[in-house]
């Protein structure tokens, strides 16, 4: 079993994989973009109780692929890598509970009553570190094996990173630290659940010997901020 899942990965497979998780991972002006669209999105659809709007922003979220980096980088030892990935992911968040914050105090009141949704996103357990969990070992697979790329939006989806955070914004626009507290947690769950179930699987396919094409991608997404 570990063979065929684990071992059966090409030099070639791996390399593409490295190149497009960093590449996707750049604080691009288009990355961050894309980051205040789908928490925009996620707010309303929190804000006017909608399963399917919440839905629509998490699957048009780029933040999934720094989480994934950061993971990259520790199995790598790679610093740099994973400095790269926490300073485009700490940019993403602030971003995104500023912008959410914004959003709710233009759109509602902080007398609003909380929605169902917003609810469930400030109520944290055991069972969400345990679908993060499954939700990365499908990130990972879906990464690394192109003809399963196109299940990359579900396990957005699954993961739940974009709603905790708009959750994040909405409390901080009440001035409720309850809120925030709850949905804060709740997202780093999410994180660290994603994060340990990469580092296993690209531990698995030994990703660790490809330091050399992380650097390089490294390069090349520094000179794609250069250029911007």
């Amino acid at each position: 079993m570990r063979i065929t899942l684990f071992n059966n990965i090409t030099s070639k497979e791996k390399e593409g994989t490295i190149e497009t998780l960093i590449s996707r991972s750049v604080p691009s002006q288009i990355f961050f973009l894309m980051i205040v669209l789908s928490i925009s999105m996620a707010v309303f659809g929190l804000l006017l109780d909608s399963n399917a709007v919440i839905i629509g922003s998490m699957l048009i979220a780029p933040i999934l692929y720094p989480i994934l980096s950061c993971s990259m980088g520790i199995i790598m030892s790679d610093y740099k890598l994973l400095i790269h990935s926490l300073t485009t992911l700490s940019k993403a968040i602030i971003l995104a509970v500023l912008v959410s914050a914004l959003v709710t105090l233009f759109f509602s009141s902080r007398e609003s009553i909380l929605t169902k949704e917003i609810i469930a996103r400030i109520q944290p357990s055991l069972l969400y570190s345990a679908i993060a969990f499954v939700a990365g070992l499908a990130a990972s697979f879906s990464l690394v094996k192109p003809e399963l790329n196109e299940t990359l939006p579900g396990v957005a989806i699954s993961v739940a990173l974009i709603p905790p955070l708009a959750v994040i914004g909405i409390g901080v626009a009440r001035l409720d630290w309850s809120i925030i507290n709850n949905a804060t947690v709740l997202f780093l769950v999410n994180c660290m659940g994603v994060i340990f179930a990469n580092m296993v699987v690209f531990s698995l396919m030994n990703f660790y010997v490809k330091k050399e094409v992380a650097q390089k991608a490294l390069e090349e997404g520094e000179k794609q901020i250069r250029n911007e």
